[in-house]
Parts: C-alpha cells; sequence; structure tokens
C-alpha cells in the first residue's frame, strides 16, 4: 500500500525536523530556559511510526 510508505515517510521527516529542533535546544546559549516540547519523545514516537507503518506496508503487499 503506497499509503503506508507516504505516512512513513512523513514519520521520517518528522524524526529529522524532531533531531534538529533537538540539537538546537541543546546548543542555545541560556540552557536554563524551558522548552514546551519533549523533542526526543517526539522523535522516538515517530521513527517508531516509521517502523511500523513500513511494516505495514510490506505486510500488505
Amino acid at each position: 500500500m503506497p499509503v503506508m510508505f507516504w505516512s512513513a515517510g512523513a514519520a521520517l521527516l518528522l524524526a529529522v525536523v524532531a533531531a534538529l529542533a533537538d540539537r538546537r535546544r541543546r546548543l542555545r546559549h541560556d540552557p536554563d530556559r524551558v522548552g514546551w516540547v519533549d523533542w526526543r519523545t517526539v522523535q522516538m514516537a515517530a521513527l517508531l511510526a516509521t517502523i511500523l507503518l513500513v511494516s505495514i506496508g510490506l505486510h500488505t503487499r
């Protein structure tokens, strides 16, 4: 199913964006400033979604 692979690609893109945002958060000048998004959790969830969607896409082929 191509929909599963497109969704997996979107989830992978979200994981890359989350990794870049987490890197930006780690390297900021004021480390005590609190952010409102836990980017590591977002990245992990997106990577898990990518793996699951690719698995489902390959299984339904």
